[in-house]
């Protein structure tokens, strides 16, 4: 473990850096962005995560925080109600 480490904090596994990068091409707040499809999210997370794992970081992650979803976001263009 990191010294000098919260304890709440813990090393992100890197599928959970992939999922939240790859989440965070695709989704601007609650709003799905057009440009980057899933398939070029994924690859370019996963492009950076091999990046940041040869160079040596540590990505710290709090313990119990979700992981990102939409499941609960509404789509822009539906009804209110």
């Amino acid at each position: 473990m990191i010294e000098d480490t919260p304890p709440d904090l813990r090393p992100a596994s890197l599928e959970e850096i992939e999922a939240s990068l790859s989440h965070g091409l695709r989704y601007d707040g609650r709003r799905k962005v057009h440009t980057a499809d899933e398939m070029m999210a994924r690859i370019t997370a996963e492009r950076l995560v091999a990046y940041l794992q040869a160079c040596g970081y540590v990505i710290l992650r709090r313990t119990g925080a979700p992981a990102p979803s939409t499941s609960a976001h509404h789509h822009p263009h539906a009804e209110p109600g």
